[in-house]
């Protein structure tokens, strides 16, 4: 198992500033947060560039949308929108009177800075349909598109879309969210300790949270600690005894324990993304597609639900959550557990089964590398993955890695099968894994495909209309399923844990996520 922790912490100039965002007469109120599992190893807060975000980017960095649970958009540093009808033209009002961290303005010209930042990017395609942006007056922009673009008030509300200042990101370069970062949001960074923690001050100037919130700001807590703690257990344990006030992701064999403690109350919300185990296509045996299709049907969806999960989320069968009308797809293509079926293939691939339960082929036995990160998590579930896999004569040999340094691995091509999973609820996540201008990472399944790529760019590109995109992901989503290269696991709830007795936290919690509509209801007890 390796590390590697760096620590960045702000300029002396940026402490500062940072500083003067504290309101001289307020009552110090401090909260801590344990980061899930799936957040772990974010490197930067650069919404622009970074490849993995976590919570608290949401409340350094504010959108010009916000998308509720029920999927309807809401305006935040944008008051309004208009699409033309022909979808080439989107014009956007901004709200007054907003500054950045650093004390200069947003307004139409930061937007346009904005969207130019992410050229060369790996995030650019959120932003690609857009051939121009007009600043029209100062409070108005309009985005001139190269094609109509149905997923783009998805695209802007995303994490990988708030807005950072067009000074502090031109000044940085490279350091920008790691030694520094301003974005409008309701909380600036003070202290980033990569692969350790984060921490947030309130921007006591801040008057303009979006309408998901009770509170449109200042925010109730003067600072927020984010925390990375890769064992659950320990974080567990912390939640209990007041080292976290608040655990995000909590793994759901501990739910029945949380339930049972008088000053632990529990949130669940629908899940956003599965666990997945993708399969290296490029690294024998699995560049059989036989292999690949055996290795698919020996994973018991149903008992990982109820064993490891205690019955709590739903088998995974494709690689959409159930939620998108994309996840609607032939039903003869959906992965279910069928350890005849894949004995059957295994011997068609010509691997037969020796002695001692593991098949051999040309003398070579059926062993491969099983990668996981270190969270408990991940661990236990690869742990159950391995014996099933053993069922069907394949001997995995389980190798943890933290956050960072597994994608380091992926990159270099080191890896054979996976598991790990993902948080988006858009279909767009299979351009992300699935598309072979991502290879190493964040396509884990180092894919390459003429027609698997022609139905990506259809589905990206070519989508007129929201009936139109469902259409096209749909059909690359049954293509991507056909070439057998991930098995589907779990879809989990989203399970968040707070210690009821130091903090109150809103309910029912509005938006898709536990994001910075929550943490501005958040308060601390009296």
């Amino acid at each position: 198992m390796r590390y590697s922790t760096k620590t960045r912490l702000l300029t002396g100039s940026a402490i500062v500033a940072a500083g003067c965002l504290f309101s001289a007469d307020a009552i110090a109120q401090n909260v801590t947060i344990g980061m899930s599992a799936s957040e772990l190893g974010a490197t930067a807060y650069n919404p622009v560039a970074a490849s993995n975000l976590n919570t608290a980017t949401s409340l350094i960095f504010d959108r010009l949308v916000e998308q509720d649970a029920d999927q309807s958009y809401h305006p935040h540093l944008a008051t309004g929108w208009e699409e033309t009808p022909d979808g080439l033209a989107w014009t956007f009002t901004l709200l007054d009177g907003v500054t950045f961290h650093d004390d200069t303005p947003f307004n139409a010209a930061a937007v346009q800075s904005w969207i130019a930042s992410y050229a060369g990017t790996e995030n650019e395609y959120l932003v690609e349909a857009i051939e121009s942006v007009d600043v029209v007056d100062d409070l108005t922009v309009r985005f001139n598109m190269k094609r109509p673009e149905p997923n783009l008030l998805y695209n802007l509300a995303s994490a990988f879309m708030g807005i950072p200042s067009p000074t502090a990101y031109a000044e940085l370069g490279t350091d920008f969210g790691v030694t520094s970062a301003a974005g409008t949001g309701p909380y600036a960074l003070q202290r980033f300790e990569i692969g350790l923690q984060t921490v947030l001050v309130r921007n006591d100037d801040y008057t303009w949270g979006s309408d998901l919130s009770e509170n449109t700001g200042p925010g109730h807590v003067e600072t927020f600690t984010f925390r990375e703690i890769p064992d659950q257990s320990t974080a567990f344990l912390e939640l209990q005894t007041g080292g976290i006030d608040l655990l995000l992701g909590v793994p759901t064999d501990f739910l029945p324990i949380l339930k049972a403690e008088a000053n632990i109350q529990i949130i669940q919300m629908p899940g956003t993304g599965i666990s997945y185990m993708p399969i290296n296509v490029t690294a024998p045996p699995f560049d059989d597609i036989l292999v690949r299709e055996a290795t698919t049907m020996a994973i018991d969806q149903d008992s990982i639900v109820a064993a490891v999960y205690g019955g709590v989320g739903a088998p995974a069968r494709n690689f959409l959550i159930s939620s998108l009308p994309e996840a609607n797809v032939d039903e003869a293509l959906n992965v279910t557990y069928d350890p005849a079926r894949a004995g059957e293939l295994l011997d068609q691939a010509g691997w037969t089964m020796g002695d001692d339960g593991v098949r051999e082929k040309d003398g070579e036995p059926l062993a491969v590398d099983l990668f996981t990160a270190n969270s408990t998590e991940f661990t236990r579930l690869t742990q159950v993955v391995q014996a099933q896999l053993a069922a069907i004569g394949m001997d995995a040999a389980i190798t943890v890695f933290d956050s960072s340094t597994i994608r380091d691995e992926y990159k270099r091509n080191a890896h054979q099968l996976a598991v790990r999973g993902y948080d988006w609820n858009n279909s767009d996540i299979l351009d992300w894994f699935f598309s072979g201008n991502r290879l190493g990472y964040p396509n884990v399944s180092m894919w390459e495909d003429e027609e698997g790529q022609r139905l990506n760019d259809v589905a990206m590109t070519e989508s007129a209309t929201a009936a139109e995109r469902i259409a096209n992901f749909t059909a690359y989503h049954e293509y991507v399923l056909s070439q057998h290269l991930f098995v589907p696991i779990y879809q989990p709830t989203q399970n968040i844990a707070f210690n009821s007795e130091k903090i109150t936290v809103p309910d029912p919690v509005r938006g898709s996520r536990f994001r910075q509509q929550s943490f501005m209801d958040i308060q601390v007890a009296q």
